[in-house]
């Protein structure tokens, strides 16, 4: 059956089989056998064909077909992650749908059918975005020597602009599709050339996932037995649509229609949203809302020197709204058209090995403060940017990647620019960019190393990383493990009964006590029970249990969300772990 599903179908289509087959045999046939007589388990019965799939390269398509939640009572989802080394992680569907239920993210105009690429943060969203960008400042900016903050405008002068660049250059490959009327990213397209016995077959195309390969044989596998061809299909390497050749760009199919030779050539779009300042609306009233938040850190480098009592090297930090058109916003908050950076320029003498250190030292920084803040390692990786992909000012270029539901991609960029940016500034503006270096004796252009983070991508990671799904006393429990530093209610103040006054009383003064400190939740409503589940969904690390006990003897019962496990503590006791659980 392995052997005629791999040759026929694709690796996920096999495995999809292999899986659903023995678990239901073993689910049916288990409760029949006799006293004494029991079968092996599914994880055991499918080892064959696992080790088979995997010779086959079928491992990755065995671990991509169900990313996510373990659920004792799922052997098919059991098998399929016991066989694949891929980490796991929650799939899209059940992330939106707890971020909207739980109101930590809703479409934003939603009463009127949504905007695309735009999005509004509820109750619990804007917590954990708050406690997100707190964490960020604290650590790079209030814990370190060598960085001061800037808060720019998000409008400024056209000219910032120009001389950065962005007028002219800021702008993303398009591509039309003149049947469907639907623009794509031309480097988020990809195609690739099918052939049959070494004659070709046709071409495929679909948008950037995380399980391109596997669809991508599915489509050419569909395309062969339509054509009724015989033969070794085979199939080129995935390139995006500004690989293509003019000669091949008429034969890719719209990944929308199908169709070949619907597909416009790649053409540059400008990503900027363009405004207009004052009563008037001419040219001379144009103005930009910001595209990133760097540009307004170089244009007040001067005034940071002379007022900061700063040396290079040093650092200028930002937390701030930008604003990107993008051609197609998609997954979510990862690629949306207003969002929110948080970004440092750290200036450094020049030199051609100087940079080299600081750059390292800052990829290291960036990756350990990732995990400290409760990313999953496994989770994380580096991608180092060839010298053909890097900007024509940039020396090097490393981006921390993150393994989301749709697939891995960037999470934090870390740049060495050089002096491009000082540079352009001073010969557009006639202002010297110069720094006099006391020790030196010598005035220079710093340059620049630039590690960048974005609020929202950094948002859905920590939700990505913080899902999960265990059983609680024979029950399935969905809860967000955040770190307590990040999470969007600190605890959850438990009266155990909401009939008795004196209860109440004293549950309030705890809440009370609390308040002054940390946002906590005062909670009445259902059985105990009831609301642990429901504070282990929101990512409350802390419930804490007023009961009769602690009218006698002043003490709470703290329970961990994590571990379920609950002791007895004194107020004094209950505020001292608080602030060494969440502030340490």
């Amino acid at each position: 059956l392995l052997g005629r599903l791999c040759s026929r179908y694709s690796m996920l289509a096999a495995s999809a089989a292999i899986l659903c087959a023995v678990s239901t045999a073993y689910w049916t046939l288990a409760p029949r056998m006799p006293t004494g007589v029991a079968l092996r388990a599914p994880r055991q019965l499918i080892a064959p064909a696992c080790s088979a799939l995997r010779g086959r390269g079928g491992a990755t398509a065995l671990g991509s077909s169900r990313a996510g939640r373990v659920r004792a009572a799922a052997p098919a989802v059991e098998q399929a992650e016991a066989v694949s080394d891929a980490p796991e992680v929650v799939s899209m569907d059940e992330l939106v749908s707890l971020c909207k239920r739980r109101g930590f993210i809703f479409p934003s105009s939603e009463v009127y059918g949504g905007f695309a690429g735009f999005y509004d943060y509820g109750p619990l969203g804007v917590e954990l975005r708050n406690n997100i960008k707190r964490a960020w400042w604290k650590d790079f900016v209030h814990k370190r020597e060598d960085m001061v903050g800037l808060d720019s405008s998000i409008i400024g002068s056209p000219q910032i602009w120009k001389a950065s660049g962005h007028i002219d250059g800021f702008s993303d490959p398009m591509v039309d599709c003149k049947e469907s009327k639907l623009r794509f990213r031309a480097d988020q397209l990809f195609w690739a050339r099918a052939e049959v016995g070494g004659e070709l077959l046709g071409y495929v195309s679909l948008l950037e996932s995380g399980d391109m390969e596997e669809r991508a044989l599915a489509m050419a596998t569909k395309m062969k037995k339509k054509a009724g061809r015989q033969g070794e299909l085979s199939l080129s390497p995935l390139k995006d649509f500004t690989e293509a050749t003019a000669e091949e760009q008429p034969l890719i199919p719209s990944p929308e229609t199908g169709n070949p030779g619907a597909l416009t050539a790649p053409r540059d779009f400008n990503l900027m949203f363009q405004t207009s300042v004052g009563a008037m609306s001419d040219a001379a009233s144009t103005a930009f809302l910001r595209p990133e938040t760097a540009q307004g850190i170089f244009t007040n480098f001067k005034n940071v020197v002379s007022t900061g009592r700063v040396k290079v090297p040093f650092g200028i930090a930002q937390i701030g709204k930008a604003f990107r058109n993008e051609i197609t916003p998609r997954n979510f908050i990862f690629r949306s058209r207003e969002f929110e950076q948080m970004e440092i320029e750290y200036f450094i003498p020049p030199g051609d090995e100087a940079w080299k250190e600081f750059h390292e030292q800052w990829i290291a920084t960036s990756r350990s403060w990732l995990e400290s803040i409760g990313l999953r390692p496994e989770l994380l990786s580096t991608d180092v940017h060839p010298s053909n992909k890097l900007a024509h000012y940039a020396r090097a270029c490393t981006d921390v990647m993150f393994t989301f539901p749709f697939g891995t991609q960037e999470l934090q960029g870390c740049a060495a620019r050089g002096n491009y940016d000082l540079t352009q500034h001073a010969e557009a503006s006639g202002k010297s960019m110069e720094y006099y270096d006391e020790a030196s004796k010598q005035r220079y252009v710093p340059h620049v190393i630039e590690p960048s983070f974005g609020v929202d991508r950094l948002m859905l990671a920590v939700l990505t990383s913080a899902y999960t799904v265990d059983e609680v006393g024979g029950e399935e429990r969905t809860l967000l493990k955040f770190h307590p530093r990040l999470a969007p209610v600190k605890a959850a103040v438990l009266p155990l009964v909401k009939n008795k006054p004196e209860l109440l009383a004293k549950a309030r003064h705890i809440h009370e006590r609390l308040q002054r400190r940390y946002y906590v939740e005062f909670d009445t409503a259902g059985a105990i029970g009831r609301r642990y589940r429901r504070n282990d969904e929101v990512g409350t690390p802390f419930c804490i249990t007023v009961d009769f006990q602690t009218l006698e003897d002043d003490t709470v019962t703290l329970r961990d969300r994590d571990s379920t496990e609950q002791r007895r503590l004194t107020l004094p006791e209950l505020l001292e772990f608080m602030e060494e659980a969440i502030d340490a």
